[in-house]
């Protein structure tokens, strides 16, 4: 099968490997120095962000939705959104360890034009915040702020607080299309464009039905299918088109799990009779079988 080369932003499975990783390559270490190529990119003053990290350390890693964070010594946080096209890179010597956006096209001789900011910490090792096209962010706040944050995000998969009783909640009344509603990270943290289709096609409802009409049936089947998928996602450390690489460089494996996502055109492999189809859907590229979804 051909992948074309589209940009998709990596979704909850694909930033909870690089959480994961990276807990094993920049915990506890002194960062010695900070450097900003394009201050927008960083949310508070440039002097502040810099005299707040230099010295300090980071001591864990967090996840919420697509958001990283990182704990910081002196008790506040570091986040981090990679949204379309950001990185983290991380370097010591000969070993390059990465997550985020396709790098086929970035220069390894790091630093190079994408490298927005840099981390470098005591043992000369060096974290790497590439980003093509700015849309990322970091920001430094403390812990009152980094819950109001965390705050506006919905229910996320895979958590205790993801009950089918909460999702249930989530969708009662709701006008909107359940492929609009599983990418409102308001309403579900975690889930974008490809995993949305996918647990549609799990549940074998059509991405286009309004949520609040689905019967409890169709609802459960949903809940059932983001669990499934986001778990197997996570376990396969993630799906790419050319776009995301785990913390290690490799390419995600649930990229030959996926049923229905980039398919069109292709016979249902469930059905067996008719062919994947593309529609535009909540602004977004839309992939369903006309006959096992209803």
């Amino acid at each position: 099968m051909i992948i074309d080369k589209f940009i998709y932003m990596p979704e909850l499975p694909e930033v909870e490997t690089i959480r994961r990783d990276l807990s094993r390559k920049i915990l506890n270490k002194k960062i010695s120095r900070v450097r900003v190529k394009t201050a927008r990119l960083v949310k508070n003053g440039l002097k502040f962000f810099t005299a707040e990290l230099t010295s300090n350390q980071f001591i864990n890693i967090g996840r919420r939705g697509k958001l990283i964070y990182l704990q910081l010594k002196n008790a506040k946080f570091l986040l981090i959104h990679l949204k379309m096209t950001g990185q983290l890179i991380y370097q010591k010597n000969s070993e390059l360890v990465a997550g985020g956006h396709s790098y086929a096209s970035f220069d390894f001789k790091l630093p190079n034009k994408h490298s927005q900011v840099i981390f470098t910490f005591a043992d000369q090792s060096e974290l790497f915040f590439n980003d093509l096209r700015t849309f990322g962010y970091l920001q430094i706040v403390n812990a009152e702020q980094l819950s109001q944050v965390l705050n506006k995000y919905g229910i996320e998969p895979l958590t205790k607080e993801f009950s089918l009783s909460n999702f249930t909640k989530a969708l009662s009344g709701r006008k909107s299309t359940i492929k609009a509603l599983l990418l409102n990270q308001n309403i579900i943290a975690g889930i974008g464009n490809i995993y949305a289709d996918e647990v549609c096609f799990y549940a074998g409802v059509l991405p286009s039905r309004v949520a609040g009409d689905l019967t409890k049936a169709e609802i459960k089947k949903l809940w059932q299918g983001i669990q499934t998928i986001i778990r197997q996602a996570i376990r396969y450390r993630g799906t790419t088109f050319n776009d995301y690489r785990d913390a290690n460089g490799n390419q995600g494996n649930f990229l030959k799990h996926l049923k229905v996502f980039h398919k069109n055109g292709q016979v249902c492999t469930r059905c067996g009779k008719v062919l994947i189809k593309k529609i535009k859907l909540a602004g977004r590229g839309t992939h369903f079988c006309p006959h096992c979804q209803s």
